[in-house]
């Protein structure tokens, strides 16, 4: 599943970032699907980095690409942990603008530590977030961050099209809805405990009953102010320690 997700986001990625380019305004230089001359140069341990022919950029290969963005940029926000739609909003951010700068915008997004580390606790948030409430925010931040870039009255119209096209590929990516599975635990809260609160609405109207002169045999043996004192009793008790409970 990690892997049909890594290769579905991919296409996603390689779908804006294109072929090679050597835009004089990019401050990434030669760029090939993505991978700038610099990247490039590193992941071949090629130093200076100035020292691989921009050839090299230009012939560069599909798997190697591939292997490159798993590499420096799925694996390295762990990508292939985090929800369905969340995935390709981190990966495509760190892409274009790096990882640690990705990472930590989602963990702003989440309201864990922001230290660019994915750990158990960015993991954790992740998977209980509203995924499409965190899609959303994510990419609004991510647009806020670059238009703030120097380079946006160049780059701005493309860069907005591609957060928009990653924001509703993303969000049909990501689960519908929170919503039908928390209307199941409401209906699971109310629920539960329902014997407790039949009880005592039996005794309630046992002792309205017999304030009002009729007899239930049932509960008979108590009188009309102690079983209402102690319908309300059970009542309070039973919210006092739902409270408690929830708090916990």
């Amino acid at each position: 599943m990690a892997d049909m997700r890594f290769e579905t986001c991919l296409a996603e990625v390689l779908r804006h970032e294109g072929g090679y380019a050597d835009h004089p305004a990019d401050p990434g230089g030669a760029t090939n699907m993505g991978i700038t001359h610099k990247t490039l140069a590193r992941w071949r341990a090629v130093s200076p980095w100035w020292d691989l022919p921009k050839a090299e950029v230009r012939n560069l290969t599909r798997a190697e690409a591939s292997r490159i963005y798993r590499a420096l940029y799925w694996d390295l926000c762990r990508a292939g942990e985090l929800p369905p739609g969340i995935d390709l909003a981190v990966f495509d951010y760190a892409v274009n603008s790096g990882p640690d700068r990705a990472v930590r915008a989602l963990q702003a997004v989440l309201g864990v530590a922001v230290d660019g580390i994915v750990g158990p606790l960015t993991l954790g948030a992740a998977a209980k977030a509203d995924a499409r409430r965190a899609i959303e925010a994510l990419c609004d931040r991510r647009l806020g961050f670059l238009r703030g870039l120097a380079n946006f009255a160049i780059f701005g119209r493309g860069w907005t099209a591609r957060v928009a096209a990653i924001r509703t590929a993303a969000l049909a990516a990501a689960p519908s809805s929170t919503s039908s599975s928390k209307t199941g635990d409401g209906i699971m809260d109310i629920l539960s405990g329902y014997k407790t609160y039949i009880v005592a609405a039996l005794m309630l109207l046992a002792g309205l009953a017999q304030m009002l002169g009729l007899d239930l045999p049932a509960l008979e043996g108590g009188s009309a102010g102690s079983l209402i004192l102690e319908a309300l009793a059970i009542l309070f008790l039973r919210r006092g320690l739902k409270g408690d409970i929830g708090k916990a």
